[in-house]
């Protein structure tokens, strides 16, 4: 369905994941257009690990869409050997916030932009969470059980080794900080303008079940955010991380995972729901079975 369809009120589009520091993956970023002028995209993480290749995409992207709002995956934080800016933790997603502000991309320390949409306005509320080993593998109850089980079942998320928490004593203490503040910003929101909530990571544990290696889960989100999409009024949930895209309902609520993956996955699957995600107006389709993905670099 066009967006003339919607009367040429632009739409709100999502996309994740977009790993542009894989070559294969830039033609794909450059062939994203909007098709209104008044066309807005959430890009949810993991856009690159280099800092100058997040510039170049959200640049590209901040010059086509009449709104851009992203929001880190853990690849953005990740400081490699490779990458020229090597500020670290806390330091490192501020620098990314102050690039996304001269680009005038919003970030998850911004106002929730609202976009004009055809019932009335909704909030678009990026928002920056990380993990906590909450999530944790079959069979273990405390996150040093959890992580020696994916330790011995190799596998290990490679933020282990490249998402420091500086100055933050380790990534779920960095994960607890982050979760006291995002609540306290939605819970300041007012309650008649419905959100759509956009963060690389899921706000529940539920879409976990279809990956392959289970044990990934500890690093795909928070217990701490299991009751905000029934507690808020929420349209719909964007995230990405999974490399699954896909359409699922949860206490009524819309989640849609949105990202494009690794060359290997979409040469697998295909695009199943497109390269970009029509979140508003929503268009609803019928859905498929999850598709086939390999999963998240570990």
């Amino acid at each position: 369905m066009s967006d003339r369809a919607y009367g040429n009120r632009g739409s709100l589009l999502a996309v994740s994941d977009l790993h542009v520091g894989m070559a294969d993956n830039r033609p794909i970023v450059e062939s994203l257009r909007p098709d209104s002028d008044e066309d807005w995209v959430i890009v949810a993480g993991d856009v690159a690990e280099k800092v100058e290749d997040v510039e170049w995409a959200l640049r590209l992207l901040a010059g086509r869409y009449a709104r851009v709002i992203w929001t880190p995956g853990n690849h953005e934080l990740w400081t490699t050997k490779h990458d020229p800016v090597q500020l670290r933790g806390r330091e490192r997603y501020e620098h990314l916030v102050e690039l996304c502000r001269s680009l005038g991309v919003s970030t998850p320390e911004d106002s929730y932009p609202l976009w004009p949409g055809p019932e009335g306005p909704v909030a678009v509320a990026p928002v920056f969470l990380l993990y906590d080993y909450s999530f944790r593998a079959p069979g273990t109850t405390t996150k040093e059980e959890s992580l020696a089980y994916a330790h011995e079942r190799g596998v290990v998320c490679t933020d282990e080794f490249l998402l420091h928490p500086d100055p933050y004593p380790s990534r779920d203490a960095w994960c607890r900080a982050r979760v006291v503040e995002t609540e306290r910003r939605l819970a300041a929101h007012d309650p008649e303008i419905p959100l759509v909530i956009a963060s690389h990571w899921p706000l529940v544990r539920e879409p976990m079940a279809v990956l392959t290696y289970p044990e990934f889960a500890q690093w795909c989100g928070t217990e701490l955010s299991a009751d905000w999409h029934r507690r808020f009024n929420v349209a719909a949930m964007v995230y990405g991380h999974l490399h699954i895209p896909r359409t699922t309902w949860y206490d009524g609520v819309r989640f849609e995972e949105v990202s494009i993956g690794y060359p290997r996955e979409w040469r697998k699957r295909g695009h199943p729901k497109g390269l970009l995600r029509r979140i508003l107006p929503y268009d609803d389709g019928v859905t498929g079975p999850a598709p086939v993905s390999d999963g998240p670099a570990r």
